[in-house]
């Protein structure tokens, strides 16, 4: 499995990219770090970074998504959504290799 972006956080990458005016070959990185109240925080960074031996890439919906293969292990098979309600605004992350995440959802821990 892989790292999976849906279409509505695709058009919201779409939308950063243009506002920010990025580059064509921008790519959106996601990966993890050290930290947060659970052990690991997710990590979403826009790059024109690319390592063929340390990184995988895929595309969605018109972005180009790249993963750290160190990273790999603890994202497998996670969907990130964008959602924009009422009570709060941003990327989502449901993550099945989770065994426990904090109440804001951008930590975890594996």
């Amino acid at each position: 499995m892989a790292v999976v972006i849906t279409e509505k956080a695709a058009d919201e990458v779409k939308r950063i990219l243009d506002d920010q005016k990025h580059e064509n070959d921008t790519k959106l990185r996601i990966g993890i770090s050290a930290g947060g109240c659970s052990g690991f925080s997710y990590s979403l960074t826009l790059t024109q970074d690319f390592d063929e031996e340390k990184d995988t890439k895929y595309d969605y919906h018109g972005v180009q998504v790249v993963v750290d293969k160190k990273h790999a292990l603890y994202l497998d098979g996670t969907t990130v959504d964008f959602y924009d309600g009422i009570d709060r605004r941003g990327f989502a992350f449901n993550n099945p290799n989770a065994t426990r995440s904090c109440g804001c959802g951008q930590s975890f821990q594996a």
